[in-house]
């Protein structure tokens, strides 16, 4: 089962992020606990990390505070060397576009192959700006 990210303007959908399965969510979220948290869960990205990862939402406060917390986690990951991509739909897309993550960064995407946590502060960014809730579904 996948997880699925995303918001809503009434009915109309406005963005979504296809993060892949909540394995691949919760790989992402054991990273920023390891490289950025040094081991302690919620110390610098509880936003992130503390949610639980199959139901709920982000509000828009939290999603201010998601995107402070992303940038924190990108320029950490851009220091950190490349983790083997841990799942086979990461390295089937990774050889379809072309990616070959030189830090740790570029090791984590959505299943088109675009930056995941590049993909997340859009998300984020929308949901401040247009004051509707980030959703896991």
């Amino acid at each position: 089962m996948g997880l699925y990210l995303c918001i809503f303007d009434g009915e109309e959908e406005i963005d979504g992020v296809e993060v892949g399965s909540y394995a691949d969510f919760n790989f992402f979220r054991d990273a920023v606990v390891a490289a950025v948290e040094g081991g302690q869960r919620g110390s610098r990205c509880p936003t992130l990390v503390n949610h639980h990862d199959s139901d709920g939402e982000w509000l828009p406060d939290a999603a201010l505070q998601l995107i402070g917390e992303l940038d924190l986690i990108a320029a950490v990951f851009s220091e950190e060397p490349p983790l083997e991509l841990d799942s086979l739909w990461k390295k089937k897309v990774a050889t379809a576009v072309g990616l070959v993550p030189k830090n740790l960064l570029d090791c984590f995407f959505d299943i088109d192959g675009e930056p995941l946590l590049g993909r997340l502060r859009g998300l984020a960014e929308q949901s401040v700006k247009k004051k509707v809730p980030i959703l896991f579904q």
